[in-house]
C-alpha cells in the first residue's frame, strides 16, 4: 500500500474519531481511538514509537517518540491545541527525515471542522 493510500484510511478514521469525540479532549484521547480503528483496518501500527536520532557516531536511542507509525510508511502526529504553529510543522518535518520516512500527517483534533486541522507533511514539503 503506497503513502497516499495510507493517508487516506488515517484521515478517514480521524475524521471518525473527531465525529464521534469531538474537540476539547486530551491528545492521547484521539490517538487511542484512532489507533484502535487503524488496526481495526488491518494495519500494523506502532504507538509511542522511540526513533534513535544519529549524530556523527552516536546513537541517542530515546531521541524522539513518534506517536504513530503505521506500515512504517506514515507518521501521524497528534496533537489538541488552540492552533498549529511552524514549530509543529517543523517538529513532524524532522521526525520524516530522522526516520526516514516520506509522509507524514500533522492531526489537530482540537478544531471545529477535523479538515481545518490537518497538515500533510511530505518529502520535505508541506502543504498547506
Amino acid at each position: 500500500m503506497t503513502e497516499n493510500e495510507l493517508s487516506k484510511i488515517i484521515i478517514g478514521a480521524a475524521i471518525r474519531v473527531h465525529s464521534a469525540l469531538g474537540p476539547g479532549l486530551l491528545e492521547n484521547a484521539y490517538l487511542e481511538c484512532l489507533y484502535y480503528l487503524l488496526v481495526k483496518e488491518g494495519l500494523y501500527v506502532e504507538k509511542q514509537k522511540p526513533m534513535p536520532v544519529l549524530f556523527e557516531e552516536v546513537k541517542v536511542e530515546c531521541g524522539y517518540r513518534v506517536d504513530l507509525l503505521v506500515e512504517n510508511k506514515v507518521i501521524v502526529e497528534g496533537k489538541s491545541i488552540e492552533a498549529l504553529h511552524p514549530i509543529h510543522m517543523a517538529q513532524t518535518l524532522t521526525y520524516l527525515r530522522l526516520g526516514g520516512i516520506r509522509l507524514g500527517l500533522l492531526i489537530n483534533f482540537n478544531v471545529l471542522l477535523l479538515k481545518n486541522g490537518i497538515k500533510r507533511i511530505a518529502n520535505g514539503m508541506i502543504d498547506l
